[in-house]
Order: structure tokens, then sequence, then C-alpha cells
């Protein structure tokens, strides 16, 4: 798994804000987050959640596969697959924990079906 990138989130946030012409305040009433967390996260000094992404995502009128990629959360991938470990990282019943063995376990099936599919493959002259 891709390890947080909070610099580079902070400044996508920051610049996704201002496209949606929001105010710092604004956008993190929108998101039900305070105003210090959310300056922090812009600031690449907080690891916001999973859940914080999507809250912003939301306010924001983004996908939250994109901040999560942006966080290192997810890496960019098939729409398949981040529509699948975004299903995962949204669901609020399971907790932080569970969602990434969850994750890995899908991860472990993917890799094992692809190996199967190349030794079906014939050689290609």
């Amino acid at each position: 798994m891709a390890s947080l990138n909070v610099g580079n989130l902070g400044g996508y946030l920051r610049e996704q804000r201002r496209q949606a012409q929001l105010s710092l305040r604004q956008l993190a009433e929108a998101a039900g987050v305070s105003n210090p967390y959310l300056s922090q996260i812009e600031r690449g000094l907080r690891k916001p959640s999973a859940d914080i992404l999507q809250q912003l995502a939301k306010a924001l009128r983004i996908s939250a596969e994109t901040l999560y990629v942006q966080a290192g959360i997810l890496d960019e991938r098939a729409p398949d697959e981040v529509e699948t470990r975004a299903a995962i990282l949204a669901d609020p019943s399971i907790s932080e924990q569970q969602k990434q063995v969850l994750i890995q376990i899908y991860e472990s099936f993917r890799k094992e079906n692809a190996l199967d599919i190349d030794e079906e493959m014939p050689p290609s002259d």
C-alpha cells in the first residue's frame, strides 16, 4: 500500500477548494470538519482518514477516489479496482483495520487470478 502523501494532498485540496470558489471555512462547514483541522490538512500537517476524505470530496463535488489517490491511500488503477477499493474505504460499518485487511485480500485474489491468466495464455511468437 502506498504511503500517505499529505503534502501533495493539501495542495490539491487547496486548489480544488479555490476552483470551487469556497473559503476554508465554507468547505470545513460543508464537509463537517473543523476549520483548523482542514487548514492543517491543506498545509500537510494532518493525515485525514478515508472517511474525512470522502466528506471533503462530497463537499467539493469531486470523486473520493481522486482524493484517495492524492493522499496515497490508493494507487492509480483501473476503474473497477478503484471503485472496489473506494467502496471498501467508504464503508462506515467496518474499522480502518478491517478495511485494510479487506483490501489486502482483494489484492491477493487479483494477483492470483492474473497469474492464472498468464499461465493459460500460449506464448506469442
